[in-house]
C-alpha cells in the first residue's frame, strides 16, 4: 500500500509539471510567438496574485470578526487590568473615563426599554390620540430599545456658581438598534424607526445640594448644543430616507428634541417631594446677555466664477450667527470679498463655561449658499474680558477673518444703572434694531378656573405674551379649565419704562378667548429686586379666573470702560500713519503691538487606536478593516496624513507646524476618515482648544472620537514660543534632527517676521508717472505680497508677514518691488545670519533696493525669534560620555571650509561645544545615536570625521558605512554619501532602524570609514573603524560624540 500511494504521488507529481508544459505546446501549435505566451502567463500569475490575496483577506476579516473582542480583553488585561477594562490609570486631564458608568448603562437597558414601553403605551400613546380626531387609532405596535445601550465617552466636572450646585458634562454616543414601530388603523397606515444615532454634550446639573439623604434634590438634564441625529426610517416614513426628506425630517425631529432638551429648555428630574426650587430650576435666570457688535470681514475666498471657471469674481457675503437656538442672519453685501455690516445682535447666555458663539460666512447663490469660513468662541472668554474686539481667523476660510466686538452685559437686580444705560444706548448706532436696556423674564405657571366656553366642555387653553411686537406661545393643555404650563419667555427691553406687556388666553384650536391681561412694567421697577410673584386677575374672563405668573426684570449693564482703545487692525490691513514729506521719514519702522507676538504651533499625530471597521464585506457578514488618514484643521491651514492600509489602530507619526496668534475662539481640530475609491467614510473627530495649549504649552494626551460609537487619537500639540536669543540655536538644531520624523517637511528651528513699512525714491513708470507699488517677500519656496497701493513713487504698506526657518544659517529673505504690472522697480536680499549677529537678532531701518533709482530704499524690520521646545530646555547643557570621548566639534574658521546649504554642519552640536580634542591615530568620528521613543527607533547621525590618515598620495573619496551587529543582512547596513577628496568630510546624514529600546540594547554598533578607489573599481579602501557596545551607550540622551577609529584588522 506504501508503494502505491508512492506511486501515485509520483504520477501526480508528473502531471502537474507536464501542464505546465501545455501552454508552450498550444502556443507552439496556434503559432504564438514567445511574446504572447509570456503575456499569458504575467496575466494568469497577476489574476491568481489577486485571487489570493482576496482570500487572504477575507480570511484575515473572518479572523477579526472573531477574535475582536477576546483581542481587546487581552490587551487591556495585559496592561494589569481586569478582564474587559482598561486600567483605571488610563485618563485624560480634563475627561475622565466613565466605563464604571457604561456597564451599569448596558445592565440597565434592559429595563429602561421596558420603562420606554410603558411610557409611550400607557402616557405617550393617548395624548396622541387626544390631540386630534384623525389619530384616534393611534398605537404603538413595536416598542424595542434594542441590545445596543447608550455610552458614555467621558466625563467632565465643573464648578458650580454656588455651593448647592455641581455641574457634569457628559459626552455621550447612542448608535443603537432601537426598533418602533407605529399604526394609525383607520388610514392603514404603519411607520416606524429601525436605528438611530445621536451624539452630543450633556450637561447635568445636581441641584440643590441638601442635608438628608438623597443629598440631591433634583437632577437638571439639558444638550448644550443641538446633538447630531440620524435616524433610519421603515414602513410608510422610507420616504423620509430620500436625500432632499432626510434631511428635513432629521431637523424636524431635532427641532422636536431642541424644545425639550437644548438650551434654553431643561428636563427637570425632582428627587425629592414639594421641592420648592423646581419652577426655579427648570426657568433659571440667564447667565447674562451678550452683545455681538459684526463689524467686517477681510480677504474672503471668491466663489462666483464664470466662463467655467476661467474668469475669477467675488463673493456675496453675508453671516449667521448662532448661540444655542438663537440664529440670526446678517443682510447679504454684494460683490465684495471685504464686506462692512456694522450690526449688532443681542444673545441670552444661560450657561458659561459651556455655550459657544458660532459665525458662519457664506456667499449667496440662486441655488446653494457656498461656505467662506466659520468660527466658534467660547463665551466664559468673553465673560472673562467683559469686552472682546479681535480679527478672528476663519476655519476653513483660508486668509479670511472676521471683526468681531463683543460685550458682556451682566444682569441687574435693581434699577439704580437705568438711567446711565438708557443714555449710554443713545450713543449707540445699531441696525437691525437698537440696544436693549433690559431683558424681561415671564414664569407662566398656571390658571385656574377659566371659562368654558360651552357647557360641558373644557377648553384647551394655550398663551400668548407679548411686548411691542413680539409674541411667544405656550404649549396647548387640552381638555381642562385649570392647565398647569410650567414655561418660561424672555423679551428684550428697549424702554422698560413705557413698554408694557400684554397676555392673551385662549382657546385652541379656534383661537377664542379665554381672557385677557395688560400691565406696564414700569410696576416692575418699583417692586423689590424688579420681581412680581403673585396671581393676577384675568379680564373679560370668569370672575375666579386668574392668572399665576412671575414676572422678573433684569437691567442690562456693561461693567467695562467704553472706550477699550482704538479698534485693532487685521494683519495685513493697517491704518496708514500720517502723511511725511520728502525731507522727513521715519528712521524706523512702526509696526503694530502685535506685530512679532505669534507663536508657532507644532502638531505631532502619533496613532490612533479602537477606529471603527468601514470596509465589510458580502453585505457586512464579514467585517473588514479601514484604511484611515487624519485632516487637521488650524489658523486657516490644513494638512492630510498619509494613508494607512487595512489598520484599525494606525500609526502615522507625522509632525506639522503653523503660525498662530494669542486669539480666543481657535481650535485645533482633527477629523479622522476611511480612504475609499468613491466617498470617504466618517471615523470620527475631535479637538482642542487652541488656547488651552499656548497657556500649557504642552498637551499630549489621548482623545475620545466623538460621533462615533468608539475610537481614540493620541496627539501631542507644543506652543514654541520665539525667542530672540541665539544662545540655544546650535542645541536647537542638534534636536531638530533627532526628532525629525522620517515623513514630512524638517523641523523649523527659527520664526522670521519682517515688519515692510514703505518705500521711497522708486523710480517711475515710463519716465514720468509713478508706479502703482506692491512687495513681494520669499524664504525658500513661500512666498507672500503686500497690497497694491495706488501710484505714488513712496509707497506705504504697513503690513507684517511671518515665516518658518528651518536653517537660520543658511536661508535669507527675498523682497522684490513691483510695480502692478509685474515690473521691477527694485530688489533686497536679506542673509538671515546677519540676524544672528545683530543685537536682539532684529535689524530695524532702510536698506537700499538694488536694480531700482539711485536713491531707492526700503524701510522694514526683520526680526528672528528661536523655536526653543521642551526637549531643547531639557537637554540644555547636559553632554555625558557615552563609550567615547564627549568632547564635541570645533567651530571652523570660515576660510577653512565653506558651509553647504544641504547639511547641517557645526550647528547641530550643543551650545556648549568643548573643543575638538587631539587626534587619534587613524583621525575621529563624530555619531549621535538616540533612542526616538514616540516612533520606536534607534537613529544614528553621523556628523563628520577629522583629521583622517591617508594611505596613498592622492586624498580619499570617504564615505561611512554602518551595521548593526550580530546580523550583517542588508536590513542592517546603512552607508552615507560619498565625499571627494577630503581628509575632513562632513556628512551630517541620519538613519533609522525600527526596533524597540530593549533590543537596541542588546546590538552593537559597528562603523567603517571607508574611500572609493576609482569609478571602475568595486575595491574599498579601509581608513578606520568603530566597534560600540549600545548597552554601554546612553540611548536618552540623544548628545553628539567623538569616538577614535582604530584600525581595521584590530579586534573590536
Amino acid at each position: 500500500m506504501e508503494r502505491r500511494g508512492a506511486g501515485l504521488a509520483a504520477l501526480g507529481a508528473l502531471g502537474r509539471r507536464l501542464l505546465w508544459a501545455l501552454p508552450a505546446y498550444a502556443a507552439g501549435l496556434l503559432g504564438l510567438g514567445a511574446g504572447a505566451l509570456l503575456l499569458a502567463l504575467a496575466l494568469y500569475a497577476g489574476w491568481r496574485r489577486r485571487r489570493r490575496a482576496r482570500e487572504r483577506g477575507l480570511r484575515l476579516a473572518a479572523r477579526l470578526q472573531s477574535d475582536e473582542e477576546a483581542a481587546v480583553r487581552a490587551a487591556a488585561a495585559g496592561l494589569g487590568a481586569a478582564r474587559g477594562e482598561l486600567p483605571a490609570w488610563v485618563s485624560f486631564p480634563d475627561v475622565e473615563r466613565a466605563e464604571w458608568l457604561n456597564k451599569v448603562l448596558a445592565q440597565a437597558w434592559p429595563f429602561f426599554g421596558q420603562y420606554m414601553e410603558k411610557l409611550l403605551v400607557e402616557n405617550v400613546a393617548p395624548s396622541i390620540r387626544a390631540s386630534n380626531s384623525h389619530l384616534q387609532t393611534f398605537t404603538f405596535t413595536k416598542v424595542d430599545m434594542g441590545e445596543k445601550p447608550l455610552r458614555v465617552l467621558g466625563v467632565r466636572a465643573h464648578p458650580g456658581t454656588h455651593k448647592k450646585q455641581i455641574l457634569l458634562d457628559l459626552n455621550i454616543s447612542y448608535v443603537g438598534d432601537v426598533q418602533i414601530d407605529v399604526e394609525v388603523k383607520k388610514f392603514f397606515c404603519k411607520a416606524g424607526v429601525k436605528g438611530m444615532q445621536l451624539h452630543g454634550m450633556l450637561r447635568i446639573i445636581l441641584e440643590p445640594l441638601l442635608g438628608d439623604v438623597p443629598i440631591v434634590g433634583a437632577l437638571t438634564m439639558f444638550f448644550i448644543r443641538r446633538p447630531t441625529l440620524d435616524i433610519n426610517w421603515t414602513g410608510m416614513t422610507n420616504l423620509l430616507d430620500i436625500p432632499g426628506l432626510s434631511s428635513m425630517s432629521d431637523t424636524m425631529i431635532m427641532d422636536a428634541i431642541s424644545s425639550y432638551l437644548v438650551l434654553p429648555n431643561r428636563l427637570l428630574v425632582p428627587l425629592v417631594p414639594n421641592l420648592h426650587e423646581a419652577a426655579q430650576l427648570r426657568c433659571p435666570l440667564p447667565r447674562g446677555v451678550v452683545r455681538v457688535h459684526l463689524r467686517s470681514a477681510r480677504d474672503l475666498r471668491s466663489k462666483d466664477r464664470f466662463m467655467g471657471g476661467l474668469v475669477e469674481g467675488k463673493s456675496d457675503p453675508y453671516a449667521v450667527l448662532r448661540i444655542g437656538t438663537q440664529v440670526v442672519t446678517s443682510r447679504v453685501i454684494d460683490d465684495n470679498l471685504n464686506p462692512t455690516w456694522d450690526e449688532v445682535y443681542e444673545f441670552i447666555v444661560h450657561e458659561v463655561p459651556g455655550q459657544e458663539m458660532e459665525v458662519e460666512v457664506f456667499d449667496k447663490d440662486p441655488d446653494q449658499d457656498d461656505l467662506l469660513g466659520r468660527m466658534k468662541l467660547d463665551l466664559g472668554e468673553v465673560l472673562k474680558a467683559g469686552v472682546l474686539e479681535e480679527w478672528f481667523p476663519l476655519q476653513e476660510g483660508g486668509r479670511g477673518r472676521l471683526h468681531l466686538r463683543l460685550e458682556w452685559l451682566s444682569l441687574m437686580s435693581d434699577a439704580s444703572k437705568l438711567d446711565q444705560v438708557l443714555e449710554r444706548n443713545r450713543t449707540i448706532v445699531a441696525k437691525p434694531d437698537p440696544p436693549s436696556a433690559a431683558i424681561l423674564v415671564v414664569y407662566l405657571d398656571r390658571a385656574e378656573e377659566l371659562p368654558m366656553k360651552k357647557p360641558g366642555k373644557e377648553p384647551n387653553p394655550m398663551v400668548q405674551v407679548s411686548v411691542q411686537d413680539v409674541t411667544r406661545e405656550s404649549k396647548v393643555v387640552y381638555n381642562t379649565s385649570a392647565p398647569v404650563w410650567e414655561d418660561a419667555f424672555r423679551f428684550f427691553l428697549h424702554d422698560p419704562v413705557n413698554q408694557d406687556v400684554d397676555i392673551q388666553v385662549k382657546d385652541d384650536p379656534r383661537q377664542s378667548s379665554l381672557g385677557s391681561l395688560s400691565l406696564p412694567l414700569a410696576r416692575l421697577l418699583d417692586a423689590p429686586e424688579l420681581t412680581l410673584d403673585q396671581p393676577f386677575q384675568l379680564q373679560r374672563s370668569g370672575p375666579g379666573s386668574r392668572l399665576y405668573m412671575k414676572l422678573v426684570l433684569r437691567v442690562l449693564f456693561l461693567d467695562a470702560p467704553e472706550n477699550g482703545g482704538p479698534p485693532p487692525s487685521p494683519p495685513g490691513q493697517l491704518d496708514p500713519p500720517a502723511s511725511t514729506d520728502g525731507t522727513h521719514q521715519p528712521t524706523h519702522a512702526s509696526p503694530d503691538p502685535q506685530f512679532g507676538t505669534e507663536h508657532v504651533l507644532r502638531i505631532h499625530l502619533l496613532e490612533a487606536e479602537n477606529l471603527i471597521a468601514k470596509d465589510n464585506f458580502f453585505k457586512g457578514v464579514v467585517r473588514g478593516r479601514s484604511d484611515p488618514y487624519a485632516k487637521v484643521r488650524v489658523a486657516g491651514r490644513v494638512f492630510r496624513s498619509r494613508v494607512v492600509k487595512e489598520d484599525l489602530n494606525p500609526r502615522w507619526n507625522e509632525v506639522y507646524e503653523v503660525i498662530v496668534d494669542n486669539i480666543p475662539g481657535q481650535d485645533v481640530e482633527f477629523d479622522l476618515f476611511d480612504k475609499d475609491i468613491d466617498k470617504d467614510d466618517f471615523l470620527g473627530r475631535c479637538k482642542v482648544p487652541l488656547r488651552r495649549v499656548l497657556s500649557s504649552r504642552i498637551v499630549d494626551e489621548w482623545l475620545p472620537l466623538e460621533e462615533v460609537k468608539s475610537g481614540r487619537l493620541h496627539v501631542r500639540l507644543e506652543s514654541l514660543a520665539p525667542s530672540p536669543s541665539a544662545a540655544l540655536l546650535e542645541q536647537v538644531l542638534h534636536t531638530n534632527s533627532l526628532l525629525q520624523p522620517a515623513r514630512g517637511e524638517e523641523l523649523s528651528a527659527a520664526l522670521l517676521s519682517v515688519f515692510v513699512d514703505r518705500a521711497t525714491d522708486l523710480p517711475l513708470r515710463k519716465g514720468s508717472k509713478p508706479p502703482a507699488a506692491f512687495a513681494s517677500l520669499a524664504v525658500r519656496d513661500v512666498s507672500v505680497k503686500t497690497k497694491t497701493c495706488t501710484p505714488t513713487a513712496e509707497p506705504v504698506w504697513d503690513e507684517g508677514f511671518s515665516f518658518l526657518i528651518k536653517r537660520p544659517h543658511v536661508e535669507l529673505l527675498e523682497l522684490q518691488v513691483k510695480e502692478e504690472g509685474g515690473q521691477p522697480l527694485g530688489a533686497l536680499s536679506l542673509p538671515l545670519p546677519q540676524l544672528l549677529a545683530s543685537e536682539g537678532l532684529a535689524l530695524d531701518g532702510w536698506f537700499p533696493l538694488a536694480g531700482g533709482g539711485p536713491g531707492s530704499q526700503v524701510l522694514l524690520r526683520a526680526q528672528l525669534g528661536v523655536l526653543v521646545s521642551q526637549q531643547v530646555e531639557v537637554g540644555a547643557g547636559s553632554v555625558s560620555p557615552a563609550g567615547g570621548d564627549a568632547a564635541p566639534q570645533p567651530t571652523e574658521t570660515p576660510g577653512e571650509e565653506e558651509c553647504r546649504a544641504g547639511g547641517l554642519r557645526q550647528r547641530l552640536l550643543p551650545a556648549d561645544s568643548h573643543p575638538e580634542p587631539a587626534e587619534g591615530p587613524l583621525g575621529r568620528l563624530q555619531l549621535t545615536l538616540w533612542y526616538h521613543g514616540d516612533e520606536r527607533k534607534l537613529v544614528a547621525i553621523v556628523h563628520a570625521c577629522r583629521k583622517l590618515r591617508p594611505v596613498s598620495k592622492e586624498l580619499p573619496d570617504p564615505y561611512v558605512s554602518l551595521v548593526l551587529l550580530p546580523d550583517r543582512s542588508r536590513s542592517t547596513k546603512r552607508k552615507t554619501s560619498v565625499q571627494k577628496k577630503t581628509l575632513n568630510p562632513d556628512f551630517n546624514e541620519r538613519f533609522e532602524w525600527d526596533m524597540s529600546l530593549e533590543e537596541a540594547s542588546r546590538r552593537k554598533l559597528e562603523a567603517h570609514v571607508k574611500s572609493t578607489l576609482s569609478f571602475m573599481s568595486r575595491e574599498k579602501e579601509a581608513l578606520g573603524k568603530l566597534h560600540l557596545d549600545l548597552a554601554q551607550v546612553d540611548l536618552s540622551e540623544g548628545g553628539a560624540h567623538w569616538y577614535e577609529l582604530r584600525d581595521e584588522r584590530s579586534s573590536p
